[in-house]
């Protein structure tokens, strides 16, 4: 499932790798580093020890389960890499789903076999499997899905794991906002199951740059090998270790989300020109409108920034609307109901 060449790759290793630090005053002559104290004159933690101890005691998983990445996106990236051999594997998606599972793909040369949701916006399991042959190597699904904003069932994404033949990935990048519970408790089931995790969304941390990958220990092993040395920066190691020590914080606002999310909703699903708004496990909303570019500009022209979503498989004329803080969300609200034909 993994890609040869890359097996026998002797990765780059830092000389600070190749010592044990047990707490002594060291000094440090191994990096070619500017000895002077800057706060990030140092190279950051190549595995990132500190968080991720903390990150296993909160996700209740294993450390050696556990890749962090610089944003999603590279996981993304480097899981398509190290699986998938340009011009022959290809990886398979769900439109609409998440644009970068096939930007990635894309430029590694990879190739993208797609298999729409349904009318109302479920897997289809049995399609999902007839399409997949044995050069497919990777399956991406994200729930809540983006930008349509529902979860997949769980007996759904079970029978995937259980008989797709590559890796899935189950993208959970706004599971804190969800009814259903993670699938992380699936990890010691299936050694083919990859749960992304994020601290973009409710964690607040959209700006540092920060994903993680939870998945089978071998696995875990080999992206550590491939990836930059470095790839996490010391400035976002200190806000992530912050931020797990204030995870009580990240609950008030994601119920204050929640609470703004039922009461956009309800305002919008009674404008004449709102057709619909779909349920949503997310902290967006997106609804089908009569016109969505003319909805959307005069929402420019009224200073508030949406998503056009049309160009997606299945979301003509959609817009994907973000919850604000609740101050925003008024002024959105009054917004909304002064738009006219």
């Amino acid at each position: 499932m993994l890609r040869k060449s890359l097996l026998e790759l002797m990765p780059y290793q830092s000389a600070r790798q190749e010592f044990v630090n047990e707490g002594s005053k060291m000094i440090l002559l191994d990096a070619n580093e500017n000895p002077f104290e800057t706060m990030v004159n140092r190279y950051p933690d190549p595995l990132q020890t500190e968080v991720k101890k903390a990150i296993s005691a909160v996700k209740n998983v294993e450390i050696d389960q556990l890749y962090l990445s610089n944003g999603s996106d590279e996981f993304i990236s480097q899981i398509i890499m190290g699986c998938c051999e340009p011009g022959e594997d290809q990886i398979m998606i769900v439109p609409p789903t998440f644009g970068m599972y096939k930007v990635a793909a894309t430029l590694h040369g990879v190739g993208v076999r797609e298999v729409p949701l349904t009318s109302t916006f479920q897997l289809d399991v049995e399609a999902i499997l007839q399409a997949a042959d044995q050069k497919t190597k990777l399956l991406f699904i994200p729930t809540p899905n983006n930008p349509t904003g529902n979860s997949f069932d769980p007996i759904d994404l079970k029978t995937l794991v259980e008989n797709f033949k590559g890796f899935v990935v189950i993208d959970e990048a706004y599971v804190e906002f969800a009814e259903a519970p993670s699938v992380l408790s699936w990890l010691h089931e299936h050694s083919n199951l990859i749960v992304c995790q994020t601290f973009s969304k409710a964690q607040g941390m959209a700006g540092a740059r920060l994903g993680m990958a939870f998945a089978d220990k071998k696995l875990i092993s080999f992206l550590n090998r491939i990836k930059a040395p470095y790839n996490i920066n010391s400035l976002t190691l200190d806000v992530a270790l912050q931020k797990l020590k204030e995870q009580n914080i990240v609950q008030v606002q994601v119920a204050v989300i929640l609470k703004e999310r039922l009461r956009l909703e309800g305002v919008l699903q009674n404008l004449s020109w709102v057709e619909t708004c779909f349920p949503s496990d997310a902290n967006f909303l997106l609804i089908r409108v009569d016109d969505s570019s003319h909805r959307y500009k005069q929402l420019i022209s009224k200073g508030i920034v949406v998503r056009n979503s049309s160009k997606n498989v299945g979301c003509e004329n959609t817009l994907r609307i973000s919850l604000g803080t609740p101050e925003e969300n008024n002024t959105l609200i009054e917004v909304l109901s002064t738009l006219e034909n």
